[in-house]
């Protein structure tokens, strides 16, 4: 197995940039380019290939013209498209006045980030009327023009949204980025049936290779792939710190809009940092966010992973993939994709044969040693368990012991203030029958009497006292 110190899985920073320098991020889905630079290198070429005329050189004359009719056909129908939701430049257009423009782009300037809602209505309100028609004339062009092949699609889709974004030049670049996402939302949740998967190309098929090879790979390991396991046992028997990761790779799928499907990307990525950071006290580097993403997409198998990254790259804003952490993350997907479609046994340590052993099912990874060790960690977690209870068990023993007692206390200190109580009100009582008997006397009573009167009243008083104070 790899140490710590020998990565089986290494990809600097300048790997993941363009090959053109241009500091953007590159892809392998574009041999290394960034979008910006793969279309300005991609497009010559296909318009060479377009202008070539083919040589009539024993091909019959009428299956040239064939070619030749169906040829301008196309051209005439892309040109048709073009002209509903970008304009003819022969009839003139009546201009909007600078005003009236310039009100409909203030109201996007109020928008929050990820305020949907708003920019529909801002968009559907009477001042953008102009934008919101050359919306719904591009979708329903789209969708008239749904069998055309994907690449032409994806080139319709960045123009449009270059196009669209020109309105906001005047805005900052957050600004229009912004506005932009609610676009691409609002587009491409219209167009995900029709461009999804298409027919024109071999997404599917490549799915189920992709799906098959993943599937074939499920008895790689973590340590395999170098991925630091978390320290805590308590953490690696009670839960997978991976767990949320490939929940978020998983839930991609599900999504329409492409940067919605990149925020699962963004997702998955942060959890796979947190799994890591769980497991050493040092923060994550670039080798172990690769590692662990790469084991996440093992265990996950993402359905139609293959077609959900070619969508968000045919149809996703430029900004998203080219730069900042989603762009990042996307990258190192798509590295982790391409690693595992080339997995051999040296990455992982192992010899060919080792690997086609394991390949074939005639070896499996020795996972006695990890039941034994998670069967001794779970039998620490039930010793001390069962410690942590014996002395819940004393401590409530002792509590009882101590409640018992104070309650005895209680009772006999209530019965001894019950008891004085009684001795008080009996010395009241005969207090005031003899406050009634001399009361009763006559008034002409003598001194004497009244001497003695007070002389009972002062020896009442001060038998008295002493028991109250007692009590």
């Amino acid at each position: 197995m790899w140490t710590d110190k020998q990565r089986g899985i290494r990809v600097s920073q300048e790997e993941l940039l363009c090959k053109n320098s241009c500091g953007y991020y590159g892809n392998p889905a574009w041999q290394g380019f960034c979008s910006k630079c793969w279309r300005e290198k991609a497009r010559p070429a296909e318009a060479q290939r377009e202008d070539t005329r083919p040589s009539n050189e024993g091909t019959p004359p009428t299956f040239y013209k064939f070619e030749e009719k169906k040829n301008t056909e196309k051209g005439r129908r892309i040109t048709t498209m073009r002209r509903l939701f970008w304009g003819s430049p022969s009839p003139p257009k009546r201009q909007e006045s600078s005003e009236s423009h310039m009100n409909a782009l203030k109201a996007y300037q109020s928008l929050e980030p990820g305020d949907f809602t708003g920019f529909l209505k801002i968009l559907r309100s009477p001042p953008s009327q102009r934008l919101h028609s050359q919306c719904s004339a591009f979708l329903k062009t789209m969708e008239a023009y749904h069998d055309l092949p994907v690449q032409k699609q994806s080139d319709l889709v960045q123009d449009f949204y270059q196009s669209f974004a020109g309105h906001f030049s005047s805005f900052s670049e957050a600004q229009v980025a912004q506005i932009m996402e609610h676009v691409e939302k609002l587009i491409m949740t219209r167009l995900h049936k029709w461009v999804f998967c298409h027919d024109s190309c071999d997404d599917e098929q490549k799915d189920l290779v992709l799906q098959k090879r993943i599937r074939s790979l499920n008895w790689v390991t973590p340590q395999m792939l170098c991925v630091p396991i978390p320290g805590n046992k308590k953490l690696a028997v009670t839960s997978d710190p991976f767990l949320p990761a490939i929940t978020a790779i998983i839930e991609m799928d599900a999504k329409r809009a492409p940067q919605d499907k990149l925020a699962c990307v963004f997702k998955c990525s942060q959890h796979v940092f947190e799994g890591l950071s769980a497991s050493n006290s040092e923060p994550a580097n670039a080798d172990d966010f690769l590692s662990g993403l790469i084991y996440v997409v093992l265990k996950a198998n993402p359905p139609r992973l293959h077609s959900n990254m070619q969508y968000v790259i045919r149809f996703g804003l430029p900004h998203s993939l080219m730069a900042g952490e989603s762009g990042y993350y996307f990258t190192n997907l798509s590295c982790a994709v391409a690693f595992i479609e080339k997995l051999d046994g040296r990455a992982l340590n192992l010899s060919p044969e080792e690997f086609e052993s394991y390949m074939l099912r005639q070896r499996a990874p020795s996972i006695g040693n990890k039941r034994s060790q998670v069967a001794s960690d779970t039998q620490q977690l039930l010793e001390e368990l069962k410690g942590r209870q014996e002395k819940l068990d004393q401590g409530m023993d002792t509590l009882n012991t101590q409640l018992q007692k104070w309650v005895q206390a209680v009772q006999s200190q209530v019965d001894e203030a019950t008891a004085q109580f009684s001795l008080v009100q009996k010395e009241i009582a005969t207090q005031a029958e003899l406050s009634q008997a001399y009361s009763a006397s006559s008034h002409d009573a003598s001194p004497q009497g009244d001497d003695k009167d007070q002389s009972v009243l002062v020896l009442t008083g001060q038998h008295v006292g002493p028991q109250d104070t007692d009590c």
